[in-house]
This record gives structure tokens, C-alpha cells and sequence, in this order.
């Protein structure tokens, strides 16, 4: 049984509130007309709908905004009656109603979307990459703890090739989340910030890669492969190396795990090796349970004190 959630402080709910004011301000809902249009918030919402779903039906409309039922019912009214939209019986349900926009109401959405998108260019060119990003992650955090826990999950992630910038924010994260979840020292950031550097280095798209897992517009993940080396750091003919495999903790349990290391063994196939080769530790459990079911078998562990700690270090083969 879970305990009840602790009672919200007063000053957390002034900060709450004083957040929405600051937001509500800053996109402008509490003009007369949403974006110099007019249609208030509500009527542009349901335009966006309509414009961007097939068959919606009012009960829909009327759960997924959480909107009244008879409220709702008058705004479609107006609509139809200033001619934005339409409907027709659903084949499979004559009881229901398909709700769509007309031209004119494509017409009517359009500039509210144009003046949308260019609202928000202009508040995101305000800012640099780094700061966009933690504006992304902040906004997707606010909508996982308070939005639909199970529509939030539902979003793919995008996975992409690197470029300039994403690889100081693997070296970063991986020094910042290491040391939060298992107390590394700076020697793992050190570790990750040289292997990264020789990646860009050797860099060969033919035979090496680095995927950017990226969900919401923020960077989430990161995967690398590269050609295997020896102790001297002479190429091992046919080895490929998986390495700084990450998944921030907010993404995961969607997949994007194994989706990175699934796509490794697809380009490594591709480029002719045969066999992936990675190094790991023994109490990182989630990516162990991600190379076990990709298939990977363990073939040597060993104990060594490395970043502040006892470890074992284990290394583990997949044939392909």
C-alpha cells in the first residue's frame, strides 16, 4: 500500500500558482483573442483537433479536453454555424457523429498555427542549444508527473546520427549521472570525455557511428560503435566496440535502450563485422538485462577499483 503523498507546503503551492501566472502571461492566453485571432483558447484548441484528427466525435472532443459536455455542445454549434465545420454519421454507428473542419475552417486555423509556430521560434532563438534543451526536459518533466503517465510513455524517441554539440552532452551526463546513481568519481567523466574524443578523432562514418536518442526535441540517449582496439590501439580486423550506452532517467522503460543497441548490431552487420564486443560493470544491472535479450553473452569478469569504487568489470561478446 502506498502512503499518502505529503501535504503540499504553502510555499510550494504559491510557487506553482506563480508559475502559471508567469506562463499564462508569456503565451498569451489572457488576451481577448488568442494570438491576434478571434478565437479565445478553448475555440483554438478545438480547431487544432480538428485539424489534426480524423472521426472525432463530440464524446471524444469532450474527454480528451475534459470539457464540459453542454459547454462543449455550444461551442461546435457556433462553429457550425459560422460554417468552420461539419459532420456526418459515423458508417459503424449511426448514434455518432464525425466531426471535421471545412475549408473555411482550415482557413480560420491556419494563420492561428503559422503565428503559433513563429511565437515559439522566436522564444527558443532567444536562447542557446544548452538552454533550449533544459527548457525541453524541464517542460517534458513537468508533463510526465502531472500529465497522462500512460499517453506521455506512448511517444516514440527520434533516433538520429550525432552533430556538433551532442557529444559534450554525452560526456556530460555520463560524468552528472554516474556520479548521481552510483557515486563515480570524476575519473568516469574523464574515462568517457577520452573516448569520446577519440571517437571524433577516427571518426569513420564507413565503419563507426553515434546515435542521439531525442524525444520531445531533447537529447535523451546516446549509443556509440566503434572499431575495435587492442591494447596498443592496432584495429582488431572484424571487431566492432559498443560503447557509452545512456538513457536519461526520465526515458526510461520506453524502449529506447534497446532500440539503441538493436540499431548497433543492424550498421555493424551492415559494415561487414563480425562481432560486437562491449565492456561493462556487474552492478549495472539495466544494461546488462538490455544486452542479455539483444543476445550478447558474457565471456570474462574481473575485479578492479576504478572511479572511487570495488567493481567488477565484465566483457561480453554477440556473433553476428
Amino acid at each position: 500500500m502506498n502512503p499518502d503523498p505529503t501535504p503540499a507546503d504553502a510555499s510550494r503551492v504559491e510557487a506553482i500558482r506563480r508559475f502559471n501566472r508567469f506562463y499564462t502571461r508569456r503565451i498569451g492566453v489572457l488576451h481577448e483573442g488568442l494570438l491576434h485571432s478571434k478565437f479565445s483558447l478553448t475555440e483554438s484548441r478545438l480547431l487544432w483537433e480538428l485539424a489534426h484528427r480524423d472521426q472525432l466525435t463530440a464524446t471524444e472532443l469532450a474527454r480528451e479536453l475534459e470539457l464540459d459536455a453542454g459547454y462543449l455542445s455550444r461551442l461546435l454549434r457556433a462553429f457550425k454555424e459560422r460554417g468552420l465545420l461539419r459532420s456526418a454519421r459515423a458508417k459503424a454507428d449511426a448514434r455518432h457523429q464525425h466531426l471535421s473542419l471545412t475549408a473555411a475552417g482550415q482557413r480560420a486555423f491556419a494563420p492561428i498555427n503559422t503565428r503559433s509556430q513563429a511565437d515559439v521560434s522566436a522564444l527558443l532563438a532567444r536562447l542557446g542549444e544548452a538552454q533550449q534543451q533544459h527548457l525541453l526536459a524541464a517542460m517534458s518533466t513537468i508533463e510526465q508527473l502531472l500529465g497522462d503517465a500512460t499517453a506521455a510513455r506512448s511517444r516514440p524517441g527520434l533516433l538520429r546520427p550525432h552533430r556538433p554539440g551532442d557529444i559534450g552532452w554525452v560526456i556530460a551526463r555520463h560524468g552528472a549521472l554516474y556520479h548521481q546513481e552510483y557515486g563515480w568519481d570524476a575519473g568516469f567523466e574523464t574515462l568517457v570525455a577520452r573516448i569520446a574524443a577519440d571517437f571524433l578523432e577516427r571518426f569513420d562514418a564507413r565503419r563507426e557511428a553515434c546515435w542521439i536518442a531525442e524525444r520531445d526535441g531533447a537529447n535523451v540517449g546516446s549509443v556509440f560503435l566503434v572499431q575495435a582496439r587492442d591494447a596498443v590501439q592496432a584495429p582488431i580486423d572484424g571487431v566492432a566496440q559498443l560503447r557509452l550506452l545512456l538513457v536519461e532517467p526520465a526515458a526510461r522503460g520506453l524502449g529506447l535502450g534497446e532500440r539503441l543497441v538493436d540499431e548497433c548490431s543492424r550498421f555493424a552487420r551492415h559494415a561487414g563485422y563480425r562481432k560486437i564486443v562491449l565492456w561493462t560493470n556487474r552492478e549495472l544491472l539495466a544494461a546488462r538485462a538490455i544486452y542479455r535479450k539483444q543476445g550478447y553473452a558474457l565471456v570474462k569478469s574481473e575485479p578492479h577499483h576504478s572511479f572511487g569504487h570495488d567493481l567488477v568489470g565484465e566483457t561480453w561478446e554477440l556473433v553476428l
